[in-house]
């Protein structure tokens, strides 16, 4: 799909502020409502947009702890891959999952409610997987940059 600059506008904004009413995206993007909302349905059906969520703030719901988790797996088959992708998709706590290539397999992001309940969730549920070769974890001590999304270029 090719984005024009008023499709590239209304994901940017839509970026920023998910509950932005169309009437007010529309007025930023300099549209009437009626156009600008069959674009954000195009750029829905066609991918642009996945879904719209509410940034969630851990500390404030009592999730202190943000690890990061190198997993090694003693097999990258496709089968095992897989394997261990739905695995973790079964664990609320691994909120992103990347396959990398190289010398570590996965890099997971956990958040937990403290060091007790991060390691029981290693522990039980991470390091006892199918085919896990080796985790090693960090943790996190501050967050300088979050940004969710992507760089939209406006011209």
């Amino acid at each position: 799909m090719t984005f024009d600059r008023i499709d590239l506008q209304i994901l940017a904004h839509l970026q920023e502020d998910g509950r932005m009413t169309n009437v007010e995206l529309a007025e930023r993007v300099g549209l009437t409502a009626p156009p600008c909302l069959r674009r954000v349905r195009a750029l829905e059906e066609e991918g642009a947009i996945r879904g719209y969520h509410a940034a969630l703030d851990p500390v404030t719901l009592g999730y202190g702890i943000t690890v990061f988790a190198l997993v090694s797996l003693k097999s990258q088959a496709e089968s095992d891959l897989a394997a261990f992708e739905q695995h973790v998709a079964t664990i609320p706590e691994v909120r992103e999952c990347h396959m990398l290539n190289g010398e570590i397999d996965f890099i997971l992001k956990i958040v937990a409610r403290d060091l007790k309940g991060f390691q029981e969730m290693l522990t039980s549920r991470l390091t006892t997987a199918d085919n896990v070769a080796s985790v090693k974890t960090s943790f996190t001590i501050r967050t300088s940059k979050a940004l969710p999304g992507i760089p939209v270029p406006v011209a």
